[in-house]
């Protein structure tokens, strides 16, 4: 993608994030209905980071193999580059370089193991800011067990989906086996698609939907145990109980960031770790206490539940009609918005 497509690119992602948030307040504000959202009370900054290298954080996953180290990688032209990130300190520990692709607009990152057991890191390059390319493509480097500046190769899988191409942020993993979802990011609502177990690199993977997913939905992750993830927009976190699908527990308000785009969980699993665009800081937003107990996780359909409304809804007002009016004005404009950028 040439320079310029792709700074236009990004400013209407910004747009899009503006308007959301506006179509927010104004529903609250006519509707009379506040969020039903639990408040992030204790979350507070862990640490900033100084590193000019890390000037759009798009993508956080604990690592499996190093104690209080994440990986995180940058926004579409980025490179193809992991930082190994202390999560105390916010020092990068290491950069590591993926030395045989391209990074054409890599967006999500999760840690897991691969079919021999290896701990591996999944990296999703998924992004489609047009829903054009005929194929997006997951890589899978094994985690390094030194952490130093190095090159290594990945593997690749590629694959689209039945319904059609979507943009895409958001690559889920199980910590202890090779199982993965892509969560697909649309304005109103996504998707949830899985890969198939084992994984197919001869062709390319049709990928089938099988629950929806909020809209703008711009990282989730597994939580250590496998027993719950986490999905984010620029507004809250979403809790589920279970593998994906899942069955939603709670909602949590989100620090406020200029464009939240990463989050994981702490190695306890009794908080999450988030970090944003055009920010230096790394979050620390505690699960509450009161929250609904983990079970084990769905094993039939009839466990599947639709989330919640994401950031262009509120809790209990997504049926107000001047709430959709405001969501259909935001809409628009973004369509209109983004019409006159790409034809530049």
């Amino acid at each position: 993608m040439h320079r310029s497509s792709r700074i236009r690119l990004r400013g209407l992602r910004r747009v899009v994030v503006l308007l959301a948030s506006g179509s927010l307040g104004l529903s609250i504000a006519f509707t009379g209905v506040a969020p039903s959202a639990r408040a992030g009370d204790g979350a507070h900054v862990v640490c900033r980071w100084t590193d000019q290298r890390l000037g759009e954080v798009s993508g956080i996953a604990l690592s499996g193999v190093h104690l209080g180290v994440a990986w995180v990688h940058n926004d579409s032209g980025g490179g193809p580059y992991l930082y190994a990130m202390d999560t105390t300190t916010c020092v990068v520990r290491a950069r590591v370089r993926i030395s045989n692709i391209d990074a054409r607009d890599i967006e999500g990152i999760a840690s897991g193991v691969d079919a021999s057991g290896r701990h591996v890191l999944w990296v999703g390059d998924v992004g489609d800011n047009r829903d054009s390319w005929p194929s997006v493509r997951i890589h899978v480097v094994v985690e390094p067990a030194v952490l130093k500046n190095e090159s290594v190769t990945a593997r690749t899988y590629q694959f689209t989906y039945l319904d059609g191409p979507h943009n895409a942020e958001t690559v889920l993993a199980v910590p202890t086996k090779p199982q993965l979802w892509v969560v697909t990011k649309q304005l109103a609502a996504g998707g949830i698609y899985p890969l198939p177990v084992p994984l197919v690199s001869q062709s390319v993977m049709q990928l089938p939907r099988i629950a929806p997913a909020g809209g703008l939905i711009t990282d989730g992750a597994i939580s250590p145990d496998g027993t719950k993830y986490v999905l984010r927009d620029y507004v809250w976190a979403y809790v589920f109980d279970g593998l994906p699908p899942g069955r939603q527990i709670t909602r949590i308000t989100l620090p406020q960031q200029p464009q939240g785009e990463a989050i994981t969980w702490t190695a306890d699993g009794q908080g999450l770790l988030t970090a944003g665009e055009r920010d230096n800081a790394l979050w620390f937003v505690p699960i509450p206490t009161d929250a609904p107990a983990s079970s084990s996780p769905p094993t039939s359909s009839s466990a599947i539940v639709t989330p919640t409304p994401n950031a262009l809804s509120v809790g209990g007002g997504i049926g107000k009609p001047f709430a959709f009016a405001v969501a259909a004005i935001a809409a628009l404009a973004v369509v209109g918005l983004a019409t006159r950028w790409l034809r530049r």
